[in-house]
């Protein structure tokens, strides 16, 4: 009997995490930002796409002016009252630098308790419940943006709910297709650049992720039968009708959560890798945390 990748295991738990940090937001609140300050959300990989994703919401819904940047992309020189920074290993090169090189108070969330962002950062929030085996993540990533989502006054019990439906949705179909972009708006996008980052690293996939506006101006050339697009969010007038005449398959959760559909696209990356024989826990050329000497 096979034994079931590590990251099938993670993925299961979300809905009760993001529950967790729901019901439980008082005790990591008071080190976030508050409404009205000025901040930028700093992240590598997964953790930049979850920031992203933190930094339209909290615009979106009259917190602050919010910036979202890849670790090695931070503008120094910039005025800010706080930068959260993500990390689940604790270790990454550039969001250490960045920490040691600023001004600005920091606010780490990490997975990792006796990491160097702990040593590091003004403030730090403790995700070790949500760290994973797994080299891919999952669960951390998505339970930290649970966790900044509450933490703008939103209620997660929908978006659990929903992430438990997800876990039930047959993705034996989605794994055959063979190339999907993902589209998203305003803090969907970082879901849908996470989504396509997700087949990349456990199936080694050639996907795509744009902003849905944005995905019109050239890259449905590549859509057609056997391809498929993945709409995160509402879909911008006449995108779905545009896509359909491609012959693409159309794939969009209307009913769940963003959050929750990007549930369903982890379980298509992990069961594509293990259609192709691939091991999902370990991608190849991956590391838990990039480490620059």
């Amino acid at each position: 009997m096979t034994q079931q990748p590590f990251v099938s295991t993670e993925i299961a738990t979300q809905p009760d995490l993001w529950r967790q940090v729901s019901d439980g937001f008082a005790q990591y609140g008071g080190a976030l930002p508050q409404a009205g300050q000025r901040v930028a959300a700093v992240g590598c990989g997964t953790s930049w796409f979850m920031a992203m994703a933190y930094a339209a919401l909290r615009e979106d819904l009259g917190q602050g002016e919010t910036d979202a940047f890849a670790g090695s992309e931070f503008p120094a020189g910039r005025s800010y009252d706080v930068v959260v920074v993500i990390s689940r290993s604790g270790t990454t090169t550039e969001v250490l630098d960045l920490i040691r090189a600023t001004d600005v108070p920091t606010v780490a969330i990490t997975a990792t308790p006796d990491s160097p962002i702990v040593e590091l950062a003004d403030q730090t929030i403790m995700l070790d419940f949500a760290d994973e085996q797994s080299v891919v993540q999952t669960r951390f990533a998505t339970t930290t943006l649970a966790l900044l989502r509450a933490s703008l006054g939103e209620d997660l019990s929908k978006a659990a709910a929903d992430a438990q439906t997800a876990l039930t949705v047959d993705v034996d179909d989605l794994a055959k297709l063979e190339q999907v972009t993902y589209v998203g708006t305003r803090w969907t996008v970082g879901l849908a650049h996470e989504a396509a980052l997700k087949q990349r690293e456990a199936a080694s996939a050639w996907t795509e992720a744009y902003p849905a506006m944005d995905y019109r101006h050239g890259p449905i050339a590549i859509a057609q039968p056997g391809r498929g697009v993945w709409v995160f969010g509402e879909p911008p007038a006449g995108l779905l009708d545009d896509v359909k005449a491609t012959g693409a398959t159309i794939v969009h959760h209307a009913d769940l959560d963003p959050m929750a559909s990007l549930v369903v696209a982890q379980r298509v990356a992990v069961a594509k890798s293990l259609a192709l024989g691939l091991n999902p826990d370990q991608p190849r050329s991956l590391s838990r945390s990039v480490i620059l000497g």
